[in-house]
């Protein structure tokens, strides 16, 4: 009788094993089609911090959550923003950023990239809207101190990621840098066509 209990129990298990890795599977297709649209990820995270923030305001509490959070936001702001290859600690073994305008030009790898931060970030702001239907986890603070060592730690470290950024020479933003359009039909081929 045993034997046969063990293997209702075995096989129960090896179904709910085999769905769960068909959902893990469907979850990563959908993942793998979002991966090229970045402004809709990014609004659909933008709407997740909105909902979640009106939940903290109607809420009047969580706020270590809401620290923990920003914290963990912060942290991966750095990754993002750093390159693959920290000068600072590698200095001649691998490939660098030119710090010269003769060096040959290499692209700026991240850390972290835009995906992983995305994904890593909107996990974050799941699991943080999540812990705010336990009482647990609302610990009585006084939010303005909590808000100020955020900045005071935010400020800090975004000066030392600056002066990292200036001193290597590198520009983790597409901002100002220069994009490859395609090739473009000359002023001269045009007039003579229309001739």
């Amino acid at each position: 009788m045993e034997g046969v209990g063990g293997d209702d129990s075995s096989t129960a298990a090896g179904a709910l094993n085999q769905r769960r890795h068909e959902m893990s599977k469907l979850f990563q297709y959908y993942l793998d089609k979002s991966t090229p649209h970045a402004l809709y990820r990014w609004i659909g995270t933008s709407i997740l911090v909105f909902v979640f923030a009106l939940r903290i305001y109607y809420a009047q509490g969580f706020y270590i959550i809401v620290y923990g959070l920003g914290i963990y936001i912060l942290n991966l702001l750095i990754g993002f923003l750093s390159p693959l290859v920290d000068p600072e600690l590698e200095p001649s073994d691998g490939p660098m950023l030119p710090t010269k305008g003769s060096d040959e030009f290499e692209p700026f790898i991240r850390r972290l990239p835009e995906f992983k931060f995305w994904y890593a970030i909107t996990k974050a702001l799941c699991v943080a809207f999540f812990m705010t239907f336990f009482s647990v986890f609302d610990v009585p603070v006084f939010w303005p101190i909590l808000l100020c060592y955020w900045i005071v730690l935010f400020v800090l470290t975004m000066k030392r990621q600056i002066m990292h950024m200036i001193k290597y020479r590198y520009i983790p933003l597409n901002v100002g840098k220069q994009k490859y359009s395609g090739k473009k039909a000359s002023a001269s081929t045009s007039s003579s066509r229309a001739d």
